[in-house]
């Protein structure tokens, strides 16, 4: 039997299926600022968005903290952050989790700066406790392979893994690479018309291929040029069409789509996420009253 959490509390209608929390932020004394990854990039998203007239506090789905026994889903021991955005998804057709996509963890490791697999978390939770839901799609489209939710899934047919990395940097993890279903690597330097050509061309095929009842999608900025970890050199108006294109797919599927930030390590990448969230609702890919 299912464990009981609250997790899964039922979401007011007047919210946008839009999660986020303050505790995204991590602030250590000023030290955060000395690291590559930007602690607080997930609140300046919601900052643009709000200047936007995009958001309201109101509207923001608040996320809630995993206890221990929601954690022994994916993990044996310690402690996850936010966990909802799957079952919006589902519910409301879409969902965008401002934050996680933590893709280089597993049920048994961290890496890369990721200490949780919310990825895995999500997708076992939707499988144990939304009716429905049986098959998932991950596409994962950070400038890194995503070996952590590949380690988790390694032997299950349910799931099916699209990843279209840097075949040139961390984590190389050939053992996890053998849970990829769709593998397209990329070179130093892949810029916007090849990228894009390969994102349009390979995510219908992979929806094609394997009917999901949910696509978790994993958009990491770090492809942007510049970025001093993902070594691609993808513009933010690239990016930006990106996102479109796999929104355009899981919709015109009508597959429920769950959207995660993941890495990007440049100042320039809130305000791309928050930009890219405004073009998905102008081009009525996203709105309050959708439903799939």
């Amino acid at each position: 039997m299912p464990h009981d959490t609250k997790l899964y509390q039922e979401v007011s209608k007047t919210c946008w299926p839009i999660v986020y929390s303050p505790r995204y932020n991590i602030t250590f004394m000023g030290l955060e600022k000395l690291h590559p990854f930007d602690a607080g990039k997930w609140g300046k998203v919601v900052h643009f968005l709000k200047e936007e007239n995009f958001l309201t506090d109101v509207m923001i789905v608040e996320a809630r903290e995993a206890t221990e026994e929601d954690l022994r889903v994916v993990h044996t021991q310690r402690y996850l952050n936010k966990l909802k955005a799957g079952k919006l998804a589902v519910e409301r057709g879409w969902a965008i989790n401002i934050g996680g996509g933590f893709h280089h963890c597993s049920s048994d490791r961290g890496g890369g700066f990721c200490a949780y697999a919310d990825i895995s978390l999500s997708i076992k939770f939707l499988f144990e406790r939304v009716e429905g839901v049986s098959k998932a799609t991950i596409i994962d489209l950070d400038a890194h392979q995503g070996n952590g939710h590949e380690r988790d899934f390694m032997d299950d047919s349910r799931v099916y893994i699209m990843d279209i990395y840097n075949r040139n940097i961390y984590p190389g993890d050939s053992f996890a690479k053998r849970a990829i279903k769709r593998k397209i690597e990329l070179e130093w330097g892949t810029g916007d018309r090849e990228y894009l050509q390969k994102v349009s061309q390979h995510v219908e095929e992979a929806l094609k291929e394997h009917r999901p009842d949910v696509v978790i999608y994993n958009a990491g900025t770090d492809v942007l040029e510049g970025d001093p970890l993902g070594g691609l050199s993808v513009s933010a108006r690239g990016i930006v069409k990106r996102d479109e294109l796999v929104f355009q797919a899981a919709r015109k599927h009508n597959i429920p789509i769950l959207m995660v930030t993941s890495g990007g390590y440049q100042k320039e990448s809130a305000r791309i996420i928050a930009d890219s969230i405004l073009n998905l609702f102008n081009l009525g890919l996203i709105d309050h009253t959708d439903a799939v």
